[in-house]
């Protein structure tokens, strides 16, 4: 598993997000994140869709956090916006589709490796991103 530049920078702007006091807009956190503007806009509409982030037009206007800081983990995060968290195609997506799952000596293995890779993920929060 590798986590894509994608989830790192959401990561970043999330944690962007969760330091200031009001709303934020997409240039500032590109800029202020070193983020290509169109990369984040992408980003940002993950993260919208997923309800993590709430956008307000108008002249103060902009994105803000949906949750408090510390209701926000490292592993739902990147959930969102990785293809996948999973160390091996077959405990991934296409776990059904393997034609050994149902013998295969290894695949406990992946699981467990899977299992303890989102609890490590799922035991950080935004809050711990702003130490």
């Amino acid at each position: 598993m590798i986590i894509s530049t994608k989830g790192r920078y959401a990561l970043r702007m999330m944690t962007a997000l969760a330091r200031r006091k009001e709303s934020a807009s997409l240039r500032e956190l590109a800029a202020e994140e070193n983020v290509p503007y169109k990369y984040a806009e992408n980003i940002m509409g993950l993260l919208v869709k997923a309800g993590f982030v709430e956008s307000t037009r108008g002249k103060n206007g902009g994105y803000t956090l949906s949750r408090a800081p510390s209701d926000y983990t490292l592993a739902e995060v990147l959930r969102e916006t990785e293809t996948s968290l999973s160390a091996t195609d077959c405990t991934g997506k296409k776990e059904a589709d393997c034609p050994h799952a149902a013998t295969c000596p290894t695949l406990p293995v992946w699981r467990a490796l899977d299992e303890t890779v989102y609890n490590f993920l799922a035991g950080y929060t935004l809050v711990d991103l702003m130490k």
